[in-house]
């Protein structure tokens, strides 16, 4: 009989953060950075899972510059390659209210951001940050391929 196996947390190849001013121009540049780091990370610009995480980043920035935004105080993106999947987090320091999934209306503006990121993301939640106060949203997309992706970072170092 053997002991059950405890689950191990994934292991980080790589990890990129960024801080950015709680603007548009900061969210929109948090989606540029998050593509071009996958890209440095060997994640091409043309594959679902890039697609996934952009649209991810886009939508969770934005919801940070409108919704969680304290004035004088940045966001942070902080994007991980860890094991078998990307994993997106942004934080804001606005900890109410908790983002909620809800659905809108066909001629509304807004309301899909988290329905999208559901959607996308093979995985999402809602932490405290620490220090509070604020909270993280964090995704994650699973990256197919991801043995021959590990191997290429170790090599790189």
């Amino acid at each position: 009989m053997t002991a059950p196996s405890t689950p191990r947390p994934p292991v980080t190849v790589r990890v990129f953060t960024q801080r950015l001013s709680a603007t548009p121009r900061g969210a929109r540049l948090a989606r540029r950075l998050a593509v071009h780091q996958l890209y440095d990370w060997g994640v091409p610009h043309d594959t679902p899972t890039a697609e996934k995480v952009e649209a991810i980043v886009a939508e969770l920035a934005a919801n940070a510059v409108t919704h969680g935004r304290v004035p004088g105080r940045d966001f942070e993106l902080r994007l991980s390659l860890v094991t078998g999947s990307v994993r997106v987090e942004v934080t804001d320091t606005r900890g109410e209210p908790f983002p909620v999934v809800r659905s809108s209306g066909p001629l509304e503006d807004g309301g899909r951001g988290l329905l999208l990121v559901d959607a996308l993301a093979d995985r999402w939640e809602v932490l405290d940050r620490e220090p509070p106060p604020g909270k993280t949203v964090r995704a994650e997309v699973d990256l197919p391929g991801w043995p021959a992706l590990a191997r290429r970072a170790a090599a790189d170092g």
